[in-house]
C-alpha cells in the first residue's frame, strides 16, 4: 500500500474505507472495510456478475453468464482516494480497478470499456478532453412510487411552480442545500463549476470543468451519490431520471468533447489558420452515423425514451449546427483552440463511463473512416424528421447489429449489455401501469 495513502488516512483519522466500483447501471457496488484491514490487504474480490445486474437487481439469462461465476481481482486506483463527506465517522472512498486472475482487464467493467476506447486514441497520440453538464430535479420526499412527484418546499415555505429558467432567486430558494453540495464536492476534489436553474420546475444544472475522460467519469459517478446524499440531509430527493415528471422537460448529461494532439498540445479540430479541420467534420460525421446505433448507451432505460421528444427540449435527430440548441451535436461559440462538439443526446440517467465511451467511439470511427458530416443545420431541428429508435426494443436491435461499435467498445461488453437491457425491458413490460387501469379497466 502506498505510504502516502496510509499517512493520509492516519492524519485524517479515517476509520473505514468504501471500496467501490460502478456497475453497468452506474450503481456503486463494493465493500466497506475497516481502515487497518484496507491498509494490510487493499486487494478485494467480487463476482464478475456484480457488474451486470439490472436496475432491479436481476441478471441476464444464464446463457450469457460464465457458468463458473468467477471472481474478479480488484485493486484500488490511488488517484481516486477521497473523503466521504456525509459519513458520520471519518470515512474514505476509493474506486477499484477490475481485473481477472491473470491480470487482464475485465471487459464488461464500464470503467475498462472507457479505457479501451481511449487506448485507440492513444495509438494516434490523441487525448480526448471532455466536460459534462449534469441536469437533475429536486423533489419532495416520495416513498410511494404510485404517487406523482412534486417539487420541494424552498426557504420561502412554498413549493416552486411555473418555469424559472436561469432564475437566481429560484436557485437561492435552496441555498443551504447547494452550500452542502459545493462543500461535499470540494471535499472530494470534484471540479464542479457553474450552477444554473434549468427550464423545469426545481430542475438544476451543474457543469464540470473539462479534463481527462476517465477522471471526469469518476467525478460524475461520485457526483450523483453526492447530490442525492446532500438532498437527503435537507429532507428532499434529488433524481437523475431522464424524465421524472410528465409535464416537465427531461434531464440530460450534455458532453462537450475535443481532441488534443499529444505531440503539439493543439486541438486537432482546428487547422493552423484557425479554421475547422477535417478531423472536426469527420468526428461529427461519426456521431451522425453511429449514434442511432449506440442509443441504448445514451438512453439506457424505458424512461429515457420519454425524454427524446421535440416537446421536451431534447434532440430528435442527428443534425448538427453552430450554436444551435435544437440539434443533437452543437458547436458552441469559442476560440479556435477551444473548438469542441457538444453531444446533447445522452440522458443524465446514463452510466457516465459508458456514455463517454460511446460518444468518443462514434467520433473515433468517424475520424478513422473519414465519414463526412452533413451541412450544419441553421433552422429549428425539432421540426425535422425523427431519426432515433422509437424505444428500447428497436434500439437494442440496432446496437446488436452494429459490428463497428462492438469492435471499438468490446464485443463481449456489447453482447452482455444488450442481454442485460433485454432482461430489464422484459421486467418492465410485465408491469401494468396506472394508465392502463384508469382507461382500460372498465372501458374496453
Amino acid at each position: 500500500m502506498n505510504n502516502e495513502i496510509i499517512e493520509w488516512m492516519r492524519e485524517h483519522h479515517i476509520t473505514e474505507v468504501e471500496c467501490i466500483l460502478p456497475d453497468m447501471t452506474g450503481v456503486a457496488r463494493g465493500k466497506i472495510v475497516p481502515r487497518d484491514k484496507f491498509i494490510s490487504d487493499p486487494e478485494m474480490r467480487l463476482p464478475e456478475a456484480v457488474l451486470i445486474q439490472t436496475v432491479t437487481g436481476d441478471y441476464p439469462d444464464d446463457s450469457y453468464l460464465d457458468v463458473t461465476d468467477p471472481d474478479m481481482v480488484l485493486f484500488p486506483d490511488a488517484s481516486t482516494l477521497r473523503f466521504v463527506p456525509w459519513a458520520a465517522d471519518p470515512t474514505a472512498q476509493m474506486i477499484y480497478e477490475c481485473t481477472r486472475s491473470d491480470g487482464t482487464p475485465v471487459d464488461v467493467s464500464p470503467r475498462n470499456v472507457l479505457k479501451r476506447v481511449l487506448s485507440l486514441f492513444d495509438q494516434h497520440d490523441w487525448e480526448p478532453v471532455v466536460a459534462p453538464e449534469m441536469e437533475f430535479y429536486l423533489l419532495s420526499p416520495n416513498p410511494d412510487p404510485d404517487i406523482p412527484l412534486a417539487p420541494p418546499i424552498g426557504r420561502t415555505g412554498r413549493a416552486e411552480f411555473g418555469r424559472r429558467s436561469y432564475s437566481i432567486d429560484a436557485v437561492n430558494e435552496f441555498d443551504p442545500l447547494f452550500e452542502d453540495i459545493y462543500d461535499y464536492c470540494h471535499a472530494q476534489n470534484l471540479e464542479v463549476d457553474t450552477l444554473i436553474h434549468e427550464i423545469g420546475t426545481a430542475q438544476m444544472e451543474i457543469n464540470f470543468l473539462h479534463g481527462n475522460a476517465v477522471a471526469l467519469a469518476d467525478q460524475v459517478f461520485l457526483f450523483k451519490r453526492t447530490v442525492r446524499e446532500a438532498a437527503f440531509r435537507h429532507n428532499m430527493y434529488a433524481t437523475f431520471m431522464a424524465k421524472p415528471m410528465e409535464n416537465e422537460p427531461g434531464s440530460a448529461m450534455h458532453i462537450h468533447q475535443s481532441i488534443i494532439d499529444r505531440n503539439t498540445g493543439k486541438n486537432i479540430f482546428t487547422n493552423p489558420d484557425g479554421s475547422p479541420s477535417e478531423h472536426f467534420f469527420h468526428f461529427i460525421g461519426g456521431l451522425q452515423t453511429y449514434l442511432p446505433h449506440a442509443m441504448p448507451l445514451f438512453a439506457p432505460f424505458v424512461n429515457s425514451f420519454r425524454r427524446l421528444s421535440r416537446y421536451t427540449a431534447a434532440p430528435t435527430n442527428v443534425q448538427w449546427g453552430y450554436d444551435n440548441r435544437t440539434v443533437a451535436f452543437r458547436v458552441p461559440h469559442s476560440s479556435p483552440q477551444a473548438r469542441r462538439v457538444e453531444n446533447r443526446v445522452p440522458g443524465v440517467d446514463a452510466n457516465p463511463y459508458i456514455a463517454m465511451a460511446a460518444t468518443l467511439a462514434c467520433g473515433y470511427l468517424g475520424m478513422i473512416n473519414k465519414i463526412p458530416a452533413s451541412e450544419p443545420c441553421q433552422s429549428d431541428a425539432y421540426e425535422l424528421p425523427f431519426q432515433f429508435p422509437h424505444g428500447s426494443e428497436e434500439a437494442l436491435i440496432r446496437l446488436r447489429e452494429c459490428p463497428e461499435l462492438a469492435e471499438v467498445l468490446g464485443p463481449r461488453f456489447v453482447r452482455m449489455y444488450v442481454a442485460l437491457k433485454e432482461k430489464e425491458f422484459s421486467e418492465y413490460f410485465r408491469v401494468i401501469s396506472p394508465w392502463e387501469r384508469k382507461f382500460l379497466l372498465l372501458h374496453v
